[in-house]
């Protein structure tokens, strides 16, 4: 941000469902869930265009705003609850309890910053994103030992005659990608509408329609008690490793993903087809992986040693499991319900002349074996992410466009932009709609600015074909 930049906090408010809506609940924890103690906290940040004044803001929209949060969190009670960690061996859960809130806060900035610079797509440093998405509220450690988290945090900025942010913490053991943002989306709707004339459709929250048969949530909790040194709290501090790197939004369009498909379909023989799986998921997977390990060999080429052809990459991605793989989960279901899977090559096969073709064949194969085998090797999630993580060769993606980030309308028209933050500290990609309502897909990634300038080479390279 420019050094003239001030940011004022107007207001905290604490937004409750409204009283007696909700009774105290206990949510257990399924093996879903679980896998994402080691996770820091999830951040996104939504910016739309606000011609108004902060005293506008304040006397005609933050009314309808808070009372719509208050209604929307009736039904999305788990994110005012707070997440209880009693000592081991008891399990961890979500409790809420009647007048628990989440806190919302309001800032206005003013001074030097110019908001077109937060809603673009060319590199910007890391940092400039970083005020305006807020921390979770410290977390209460009880006498015997007991941790109380809480598990959202809102923050709305006001950017005087030129737009408004909302910024979104909250803690990916309540809830994955698309239980957030039918959240986010219901709360729009709500928001908009007039004289309390909504509909929404509701969250599923009843966790007995996520079977266990083989002791998987024992494993994983076992796993993360074992891995309880490695815990550590995202306390908001930028640290100096991320002093020099860029946040980027790369668009892959609609005619460069049936391009991707006819080259990689092209390339397959006619006995492997049946197989693979060919998506415009696939194939954008493939493109990112190959560019970004391509891209790390510029920058760290001195590094390399002679025999590192042979060395293991490893690439992350989720699969929703809601009413899929034979599962009777409902598409509704809130919290996490997702599948994570891994695909390993050797660096000579991503680097190779015909890397993104091996590349998407090895995923596409992943996908469809997901058919078949969706949670193979569930038990060891936490101890296969945790070893691929410190290989140091992990790229992991976050997000989909099929999520809809740029349908969550509160009544001030579409996102301008909307951003994953916490890829800052994660190293994920993240994948979600575009802004612009095509077909394509928004690739949000942060690099240092030496490894960025080599991936859109090679990005641009690819896009252009064998």
């Amino acid at each position: 941000m420019g050094d003239k930049c001030k940011l004022k906090v107007v207001d905290v408010f604490h937004v409750s469902p409204p009283p007696g809506s909700v009774h105290s609940t206990s949510v257990p924890l399924t093996y879903f869930d679980i896998q994402w103690f080691l996770c820091c906290p999830v951040k996104r940040l939504f910016c739309y265009e606000f011609l108004h004044t902060t005293q506008d803001f304040m006397e005609l929209v933050l009314p309808n705003l808070k009372n719509s949060l208050s209604l929307t969190l009736q039904h999305f009670f788990p994110f005012a609850s707070k997440l209880v960690r009693p000592p081991q061996p008891q399990k961890p859960h979500i409790l809420y309890l009647d007048g628990n809130s989440v806190p919302l806060t309001i800032v206005e900035v003013s001074g030097d910053f110019n908001f077109n610079l937060l809603i673009a797509d060319y590199p910007k440093d890391v940092k400039d994103s970083h005020p305006f998405v807020p921390q979770l509220p410290s977390e209460l450690i009880l006498e015997d030992g007991t941790r109380s988290i809480p598990l959202m945090a809102i923050q709305v900025t006001v950017f005087p005659n030129c737009g408004l942010s909302v910024g979104v913490t909250f803690h990916h053991v309540a809830a994955d990608g698309k239980s957030f943002h039918h959240f986010m989306k219901s709360w729009a709707s709500i928001c908009r509408s007039t004289e309390g004339d909504y509909s929404i459709t509701l969250p599923f929250h009843d966790r007995s329609v996520v079977k266990d048969p083989n002791g998987i949530e024992m494993n994983l909790l076992n796993q993360l008690w074992s891995w309880e040194k490695e815990f550590k709290k995202d306390t908001g501090v930028i640290h100096d490793i991320l002093a020099d790197n860029f946040r980027a939004t790369f668009v892959v369009s609609l005619a460069h993903i049936d391009k991707l498909k006819q080259w990689v379909s092209g390339s397959v023989k006619c006995n492997e087809l049946v197989s693979i799986h060919i998506s415009t998921f696939v194939v954008t997977s493939a493109l990112i992986w190959v560019c970004l390990v391509k891209s790390e060999e510029d920058s760290k080429a001195k590094e390399f040693s002679d025999n590192y052809d042979e060395t293991f990459y490893h690439f992350a991605f989720l699969a929703d499991c809601r009413n899929r793989f034979g599962l009777s989960i409902p598409e509704t279901y809130f919290g996490n319900c997702i599948d994570l899977c891994f695909v390993s090559l050797k660096r000579k096969e991503l680097v190779g002349e015909n890397g993104i073709v091996e590349v998407a064949k090895a995923i596409g194969k992943k996908v469809r074996e997901l058919e078949s085998e969706a949670l193979r090797g569930a038990d060891r999630w936490v101890l296969d992410f945790t070893e691929k993580m410190e290989s140091g060769k992990l790229i992991s993606l976050a997000g989909s466009p099929k999520l809809g980030v740029y349908e969550t309308d509160f009544g001030w028209g579409k996102p301008k932009k909307s951003e994953a933050v916490h890829i800052d500290t994660t190293g994920s990609i993240a994948l979600s709609d575009c802004k612009d309502g095509e077909s394509g897909i928004e690739v949000n990634l942060v690099l240092d600015r030496t490894q960025l300038n080599n991936f859109n080479a090679y990005y641009q390279e690819l896009l252009r074909g064998p």
